[in-house]
């Protein structure tokens, strides 16, 4: 299913984890055991999801490793077709 401007990870762990729950950017990175940079980075949308941070982001929050991996493939995704033309690759099919 195709979908149209995917939220960016940090978009999601922020609206749908730490502010319902009341919990800080510090509190969070304490608990992933990562700096609070790089929460504050991925939260911001200038970080990404790497598998080590989706296992991370998995334990602490119950979900899978694969759906945080698939938010990032998701975003990324769209953002490179915004610009597939600006690729300038041809077709090998004839």
């Amino acid at each position: 299913m195709k979908m149209y401007n995917p939220p960016h990870p940090g978009e999601i762990v922020k609206g749908l984890w730490l502010e319902p729950m009341n919990i800080s950017i510090t509190d969070a990175s304490k608990a992933l055991d990562i700096s609070r940079k790089t929460l504050s980075r991925i939260i911001n949308g200038k970080g990404k999801i790497t598998p080590e941070m989706a296992v991370r982001l998995s334990i602490a929050f119950g979900t899978t490793a694969e759906s945080w991996m698939g938010h990032q493939i998701s975003y990324d995704l769209w953002q490179v077709k915004q610009h597939k033309k600006e690729l300038n690759v041809s077709s090998l099919l004839v």
